[in-house]
């Protein structure tokens, strides 16, 4: 299997071709897989730096980080089926965590990738909510010396 290559893009330099690419990427992931209806538009694609993974030029994960108040907030964080199981979303999670350059992080994550984000260091804070029909709880990774 080839090996999956890694690459930050800002909003502006998106292609229509690649844009549509990486929003018909997350649909399929987010509305589709997880059947889930929610506002995948929310206007901080624009403000973001967006990691994407590719394998064979094809894309198998992405996220996107962006600075929000005092700490940088990831989230969107995507992979396809086939490529789970493989260490892919740990090894975008590390990139991200790298690139927010010890600042404060957030995240709002589905309850069920709890254990997966706590491996990584963060905590809840808050309870357990709905969003868009899906469980999902506030984490924050605190700022720690690089």
């Amino acid at each position: 299997m080839a090996e999956v290559s890694l690459e930050w893009r800002e909003f502006a330099e998106f292609s229509a071709a690649e844009l549509y690419e990486l929003l018909r990427f997350r649909q399929a992931v987010f509305v589709v897989e997880q059947n889930c209806a929610y506002e995948d538009l929310d206007g901080w694609d624009v403000a973001a730096r967006h990691l994407l993974a590719r394998r064979d030029g094809t894309l198998v994960g992405c996220l996107r980080l962006y600075r929000g108040g005092d700490r940088v907030r990831i989230g969107r964080v995507a992979v396809a089926p086939a490529a789970r199981g493989a260490g892919l979303a740990r090894r975008m999670m590390r990139m991200a965590l790298a690139e927010a350059a010890g600042a404060p992080v957030a995240i709002s994550a589905q309850t069920y990738l709890r254990r997966f984000y706590e491996s990584l260091g963060f905590a809840a804070v808050s309870a357990e909510y709905d969003d868009a029909g899906l469980r999902h709880i506030d984490m924050a990774l605190s700022a720690r010396a690089e």
